[in-house]
């Protein structure tokens, strides 16, 4: 009987303390997970007891001991020194010749007689637990073969326990050096060097959304995607939909995925791996197919619910076999905390010069001196109140992070080793600039801003900000009114969701187009008539993985409504077809091509005249093809439409009939289509509109000007432009009155109840049914109406 080895299949979760938090879990799902057809690879752990008799039998405990009660607690300027001489007592010291034999006969018995590639992982008795993670602590060799390479790496992972980050982690957490003990899991080694290999969260890591999987993967081994050497690609996953067997992948993004690590080829010592770049092809193709993506997705839902938390996990894909297996899980540590529920918001007060921008970690803004460092070696330059400005990060790194304001880095990802850290701390980070060291200059003033949704911006200089602290204790939200958001980034969404809310009143399709898709749509049907070579190398470049062009409006438009629709799910989402007026428009990649000079275009060709119009009916179809697909392929039946500056009936009555031809059919699988009630002539015949539509929601912004026949886009006149004119008050109250006798919905999409309380008091009072508020407007938008109700029940 072994003394020192456990076999996978021989223990679970309540032996931590034999096996460590990470060889526990893998046990776990082995013996539990597997039946349930996840697959785990198979291995062996050697326990805790290998690791203490091996300090006992080498004299080593009272050593250690003697050092680490040496180390600066306060300022830690001695803990390289302290953490190397601790490694090279470890490292000098001998394996007992039983645990040798115990090691390398499992090893023979389990791998092929001692010839098959294995990983070693380390798994601390304080790892992998639901308030502390110790990832990337301590150290992991992969590409181990043969028994000599094997016991080498053992020794190199028990000293790993006293790496510099792991002392300082285990200080930081408050764990006793002398009771935190070491286990090793030695598993088959998946060949992910010719395949693919990446990690999961079964929540949305920013935000703690806890609907979505979010998983990232880059080619080759996992190692670049933990210490954010490269950007991996990104998927999205929606758990109701994934259940009910819809297309589930709500969002992909393509990362550089400029490097790949791979076996060595040369017959070294252990973690034969090395760096290679990633030939083209394969950086500008998606590492997973949509099936795959859904596969993992539904292990994530097995594994989060076996366990009962949000996890975080470790995939790779067998290059030979073409199989994915989980190699690793364990408790999500940022998002399971818990306290008292509060909104916490940043804004910008002034305008910065960008410097540099890349992927957001959090939501602050923080000013602070930048330090450019190449290495941890240099930390001594670093002061707390400092932002870190560095290439990369790696474990090696962590106890330098933990004592700076933020981190900016060129390479990594939102599951990169260094925005992982930034989430743990709550600092602000911005990763992936590509070229932030050059961009920022050592020393400059600079503020972060991770304010704006996925990307982060780099300002020069101390820029002013406001933070604003909402307690939702007893906070109540309105049964009606409906209390709705004016919502157009799907970055923004998983964050905004967690605002008292009705779902969402307004999502402007604009905004996707201009920011997601840039490209006019004609230009991408009709790419032939694009006159200038700079634009079409534009063009090739963001379509460069669509034979057929326009998939990739249809896809990307699809993908940034679905986000919102699944961030808000199954609460409403009126998304408003496209309104860019013929200047916007041609303000796209090549849109000049495509779009007539108007003199005054606020009042021109725009909105539902466009869509049965010659110049635009084919990029309209494209519009009906993404919402198609959001409806119908990934069952967001919460997603409504509305169509924008309808000027007649008839105008109306084509519209509807023309979105029937494309595929949207009102009524069919529950889809309601609204109006904007912004014309005049929108409220003086609502009862003919009202025989088209299901519902009306009144845009102030153009009611407003066309009824004081001001132009709102011309700042000659601006002073008279006043959504609360008693003009335009007396119509927006009309439409109320019209849309209750004729039993529609009638609701209010403008900008005055963000900006006045009277306003909203008015609507409350006259019966709408709903109001959307922008995002930083509601929490006052609900005072309002919660007090405008008090006063007249």
């Amino acid at each position: 009987m072994e003394k020192y080895i456990k076999s996978f299949n021989e223990i679970g979760i309540n032996d931590l303390a034999s096996v460590g938090g990470k060889n526990a879990s893998l046990g776990e799902m082995f013996t539990k997970l597997t039946p349930l057809g996840v697959l785990i690879p198979k291995g062996f752990a050697i326990t805790v007891d290998a690791f203490k008799d091996f300090i006992a039998c080498n004299d080593l405990e009272d050593k250690i001991g003697v050092l680490m009660k040496s180390l600066d607690k306060i300022n830690y300027h001695n803990l390289q020194t302290i953490g190397k001489h601790v490694r090279t007592l470890i490292m000098a010291g001998r394996l007992p010749a039983d645990l040798c034999l115990e090691i390398s006969t499992a090893y023979e018995l389990m791998f092929d007689d001692g010839m098959q590639e294995v990983a070693v992982r380390s798994s601390a008795t304080a790892e992998d637990l639901p308030d502390a993670s110790f990832a990337g602590q301590h150290d992991s060799f992969l590409n181990v073969k043969g028994s000599f390479n094997l016991l080498f790496a053992v020794r190199k992972c028990f000293a790993s326990l006293y790496t510099d980050r792991a002392i300082k982690y285990r200080e930081d957490k408050g764990f006793k050096h002398d009771k935190v003990f070491l286990s090793i899991g030695v598993q088959e080694m998946i060949r992910s060097d010719i395949g693919c290999s990446g990690v999961g969260f079964t929540l949305e890591p920013e935000s703690g959304f806890t609907n979505l999987v979010h998983i990232a993967g880059v080619w080759g081994l996992g190692e670049n995607i933990v210490k954010g050497s490269v950007t991996p690609d990104e998927f999205l996953v929606f758990k109701p939909t994934l259940e009910k067997g819809f297309k589930s992948v709500i969002q992909k993004n393509l990362g550089a995925k400029n490097k790949m690590m791979v076996y060595a080829e040369l017959d070294d010592f252990v973690n034969e791996v090395v760096n290679k770049d990633t030939p083209i092809e394969m950086c500008n193709r998606y590492v997973l197919e949509d099936n795959e993506i859904e596969k993992l997705a539904r292990w994530a839902l097995i594994i989060e619910r076996h366990y009962g938390r949000p996890m975080d996990f470790e995939w790779a894909k067998d290059g030979v076999g073409n199989q994915i297996y989980i190699i690793q899980a364990r408790p999500e540590t940022i998002h399971n905390r818990t306290g008292i529920p509060q909104l916490i918001s940043y804004q910008l007060k002034e305008k910065g010069i960008e410097l540099s921008k890349g992927e957001a970690i959090g939501s602050k803004i923080i000013s602070g001196c930048a330090r450019l460092l190449r290495s941890p070696s240099e930390s001594g330059k670093l002061k707390p109140s400092d932002i870190l400005v560095t290439d990369t990060t790696s474990p090696d790194w962590d106890p330098i992070l933990k004592s700076v304001m933020g981190v900016i880095t060129n390479r990594g990802g939102r599951t990169s080793h260094a925005a992982i850290i930034a989430r743990e701390l709550g600092a602000a980070a911005i990763v992936g600039t590509e070229k932030a060291t050059e961009q920022i200059l050592d020393g400059e003033m600079v503020t972060i801003d991770c304010s704006q949704g996925k990307t982060g911006y780099v300002l020069k200089g101390e820029l002013k900000w406001s933070k604003t602290v909402t307690d939702l204790v007893g906070f109540e939200l309105p049964d009606m009114p409906k209390a709705q958001l004016i919502l157009a980034d799907p970055d923004k969404s998983f964050a905004l969701s967690f605002y008292p809310n009705h779902g969402v009143g307004l999502l402007r399709m604009e905004f996707l187009i201009s920011n997601w898709i840039q490209v006019h749509p004609m230009a991408l049907l009709k790419y032939e008539q694009v006159s200038r070579d700079e634009d079409k190398v534009k063009i090739e470049k963001l379509t460069q993985n669509y034979p057929d062009k326009s998939m990739f409006f249809i896809d990307k438009l699809s993908q940034g409504v679905a986000m919102i629709a699944a961030a808000f799910y199954p609460k409403e989402v009126i998304v408003r077809m496209s309104d860019f007026k013929s200047n916007e428009y041609a303000g796209l990649i090549a849109g000049h091509d495509f779009e007539l000079k108007e003199e005054n275009p606020m009042i021109g060709f725009r909105g539902a005249s466009r869509y049965n119009h010659d110049r635009y009916r084919a990029g309209f179809q494209l519009e009906c093809e993404a919402m198609k697909v959001v409806r119908n392929e990934m069952g967001f039946t919460n997603v409504k439409l509305m169509i924008p500056f309808c000027r007649t009936v008839k105008e109306g009555e084509k519209v509807i009939e023309l979105m029937k031809e494309f595929g949207l059919k009102q009524g069919e699988n529950g889809l309601e289509i609204f109006v904007m009630a912004e014309i005049p002539s929108n409220v003086l015949l609502a009862e003919d509109f009202a025989g088209l539509f299901d519902g009306f929601s009144i845009g102030s912004n153009d009611l407003t000007q066309l009824t004081l026949g001001v132009d709102r886009d011309s700042a000659l006149v601006a002073d008279l432009f006043d959504e609360e004119n008693s003009a335009s008050k007396l119509l927006i109250v009309e439409m109320i009155r019209k849309a209750k006798s004729l039993n529609k919905k009638v609701g209010l999409c403008g900008q005055a109840p963000s900006d006045s309380e009277s306003f909203t008091r008015l609507l409350v009072e006259n019966g709408i049914d709903s109001i959307a508020f922008n995002a930083d407007s509601i929490i006052k938008g609900i005072t309002t109406i919660n007090s405008v109700l008090k006063v007249n029940s």
